[in-house]
């Protein structure tokens, strides 16, 4: 019996080693502009145990201005916003829809069609997986910006658009504000709101979901929007995974706020200052770790930073713990590896990504470990499944 249980305990320790060392490399899908020499989405290995994205790429698909990634919850599908717009290489504004293959993690196009708007910057899917929601930011004032719902069909097709939202700018700011500039759009985690981040209006609008109407999947909220400061330009919304919380850069003013969610409504409870003295700040993106104890914060600008806080347990109200350097220029994007080790930083404007050692105990960022020529890299995300 003794060498029964002794066998066992071995190939046991056999199997999970060898899982361990088969799930220590992920495929890293990274997003770009193509103005300069990116042909588009590339697909790279990236090594957990050391922090390295390997130098050759497993995968390149051409796409014009890929800036922004949107997996399925089961990561077989990828829906990509090609940021195209008046003066670029391609003046419409599209939406580009990929399978993912189970095994391989190739990507084959699936259709692509126009997003009925300029430079779309964001996209994300209904919580149902039923509709993809755009957000076109638009560089000039008119026609603006405006959101866009697309029917996603069972194959991951994706219709023509099927409603667009338009919002009226605040004019605060008479160079960036002159028209709506949506920025990000995204779900409720119980799925019944959807929230449009107007940079150019100094709102986020707030929509009910309503997937059974063909033409209007979203209607106004009671109230249709949350108002913020003049002139702070929000940016990114993020949501804590059990809905409760949820928290916004507001890009020209460099701030960060915090919301308690009540009914669907944001009710902010912190306005957190992210500049430094004597530099220009522009919050960019921010992700929670995934215990949901740090929230991550990149801060563009002049000041290129990340900043971390910690997040209360109770009320999910923010303290900052650090300020880390990017070692770049430009952290438009970044993102956690799956093992929590290491945080990746798309530098856009210094052709980078950047990674970081990250203690997962404490969430502050350490060493950089690698510093990985990329023309000009715009999104991250990471294939886990």
């Amino acid at each position: 019996m003794k060498r029964v249980l002794l066998s066992m305990l071995v190939n046991g320790l056999a199997l999970t080693s060898l899982h361990a060392g088969a799930a220590e490399k992920y495929d890293l899908l990274v997003g770009t502009y193509t103005q300069g020499a990116s042909e588009g989405i590339y697909r790279y290995a990236f090594d957990s145990a050391t922090g390295q994205i390997e130098a050759q790429p497993r995968q390149t698909v051409k796409s014009s201005n890929p800036s922004w990634l949107t997996l399925s919850q089961d990561q077989r599908r990828l829906f990509v916003v090609n940021e195209n717009g008046p003066g670029q290489k391609e003046v419409i504004g599209k939406v580009t829809s990929f399978t993912v293959d189970g095994k391989t993690h190739d990507l084959h196009q699936v259709n692509q069609v126009a997003t009925s708007g300029d430079e779309p910057t964001h996209s994300s899917l209904s919580q149902d997986g039923r509709h993809l929601f755009v957000a076109n930011y638009a560089v000039s004032a008119n026609p603006g910006g405006s959101l866009s719902v697309l029917k996603v069909a069972e194959d991951g097709t994706l219709s023509n658009v099927v409603q667009e939202l338009k919002h009226v700018a605040s004019q605060v700011n008479p160079e960036r504000q002159a028209g709506p500039h949506v920025h990000s759009v995204v779900s409720l985690p119980s799925g019944g709101y959807v929230y449009a981040s107007d940079l150019g209006a100094d709102r986020v609008y707030v929509y009910r979901y309503q997937p059974e109407s063909a033409e209007r999947p979203l209607v106004p909220a009671q109230p249709a929007s949350v108002q913020l400061p003049d002139g702070s330009g929000p940016r990114h919304l993020l949501f804590s995974r059990d809905g409760k919380h949820a928290y916004l850069t507001l890009e020209m003013s460099g701030q960060l706020a915090m919301f308690d969610v009540k009914d669907g409504n944001l009710v902010r409870q912190q306005l957190l200052e992210l500049g430094t003295v004597g530099k220009e700040s522009a919050s960019g993106a921010l992700h929670l770790s995934a215990d949901g104890r740090f929230l991550y914060v990149s801060n563009r600008g002049t000041a290129n930073q990340m900043l971390v806080f910690s997040v209360a347990s109770g009320n999910g109200q923010l303290k900052e713990i650090q300020r880390r350097q990017v070692d770049g220029d430009h952290p438009r994007e970044f993102a956690l590896d799956p093992t929590g080790h290491f945080l990746l930083i798309a530098n856009q404007k210094s052709n980078q990504i950047t990674v970081l050692k990250r203690d997962a105990g404490t969430g502050m960022l350490g060493e950089t470990v690698q510093s990985f020529k990329q023309d000009a890299p715009s999104d991250l995300k990471f294939l886990t499944q």
